[in-house]
């Protein structure tokens, strides 16, 4: 997602008490939402990912190349990854957000990403905090 010029933040909080596992925000000011999935026992497990939608405007499963692909709902966005990069193999329907939730997903997103440089530079002040 960075070779093409988004801006990720990883394990990021919701609103909702959940936390996702890949927020991008795009060049265009999208909000995507990645839900990596490690196994067919990993995703029969979890179904928590089906609230990400309330929280970006494409929501898309991330798994490997031996997946069963048939599994993963048909209205959500495909990549393939591995630890040396990975390919969007599906987009993910559009389901826009209102305007007064891209806000408040964009500020959490932008907070928790300037909170995470100032503990990486300053890591004596993330302790005191």
């Amino acid at each position: 997602m960075r070779a093409c010029g988004n801006a990720v933040v990883s394990e990021l909080p919701l609103s909702s008490g959940r936390r996702a596992d890949i927020v991008i925000l795009t060049r265009k000011g999208d909000l995507w939402i990645v839900e990596i999935k490690s196994s067919l026992a990993d995703f029969r497990s979890d179904s928590k990912w089906g609230d990400y939608r309330e929280h970006c405007d494409q929501l898309f499963f991330a798994v490997d190349d031996r997946f069963p692909l048939d599994v993963l709902p048909d209205d959500t966005g495909l990549i393939i990854a591995d630890r040396y990069g990975a390919e969007i193999i599906r987009e993910a329907p559009e389901h826009r957000l209102a305007a007064a939730r891209r806000k408040a997903v964009t500020l959490r997103f932008a907070r928790a990403a300037a909170l995470r440089l100032q503990s990486a530079i300053d890591p004596g002040l993330a302790a005191e905090s």
